[in-house]
């Protein structure tokens, strides 16, 4: 008997334990007067899709007329023999940039300026003595352009970098390689409006590459003039 008056008398002096439902109740402190409950934060507008860029003037120039136009001159009866421009390489050669990098740096600069992509350092295959190289070593940088910015550079040069060329009667049209690509050589970069006069360290040259799915020149001379290459009126004759 004595044992069970023990054990209800420490059951009296024990707290009763709330239940946890409550215990959260009173932890949470009611609003006070004149101010009002925290209202959950609005949610963010979705962003706005952005509006892809316009096509190429060019390019539709392409497929509107010069596919027409080259499939009535040459006959062909199968739409994908018609010549198209598949690709623009710019290649700048550096031959001292192990000794001066700041220039390669620059001239990365500039080509990017130009072609709105980013160039690729180009590195030394083979090893040459004679000519102080070493494997891997950086000679230049290069961009192959594609699609519509291939066709917006090219827009841009007939239009705007050609006509600048100091004593310029027209390109030569016997700088095909006969698989229908064509190569031009660039002695001055300042041609190019992006270039800023200021800002030039060096002036250097490049070459530019037209490389076509004609597979011969006398197609692929006829896809370029049609694009408004202006090539020489008298070489152009001879070449056709």
């Amino acid at each position: 008997m004595a044992d069970e008056k023990d054990k209800q008398q420490k059951q009296e002096k024990q707290p009763k334990q709330q239940p946890k439902g409550e215990k959260q109740q009173k932890k949470q402190k009611a609003p006070k007067e004149g101010q009002a409950a925290a209202e959950p934060k609005a949610e963010a507008a979705p962003a706005e899709p952005v509006e892809p860029a316009p096509r190429a003037r060019l390019w539709d120039f392409y497929d509107q007329q010069v596919r027409g136009k080259l499939q009535q001159q040459f006959a062909f009866k199968n739409p994908h023999q018609i010549p198209r421009l598949k690709k623009i390489v710019l290649n700048v050669g550096m031959g001292d940039a192990s000794k001066n990098p700041k220039g390669l740096d620059a001239a990365v600069a500039e080509l990017a300026a130009i072609t709105g992509q980013r160039p690729v350092v180009t590195r030394a295959k083979k090893a040459i003595a004679n000519f102080n190289l070493r494997e891997g070593q950086p000679i230049g940088c290069a961009v192959t352009l594609r699609g519509g910015r291939m066709y917006e550079f090219l827009d841009r040069f007939i239009s705007i970098a050609v006509p600048r060329m100091r004593d310029f009667r027209g390109l030569p049209s016997k700088s095909f390689d006969g698989r229908g690509n064509y190569t031009l050589g660039i002695k001055e970069q300042m041609i190019f409006p992006e270039i800023d006069y200021d800002k030039v360290e060096r002036i250097h040259g490049m070459d530019i590459t037209f490389v076509t799915s004609a597979g011969r020149d006398d197609t692929a001379l006829a896809l370029l003039r049609e694009l408004g290459m202006p090539f020489r009126v008298e070489a152009a004759g001879a070449a056709a």
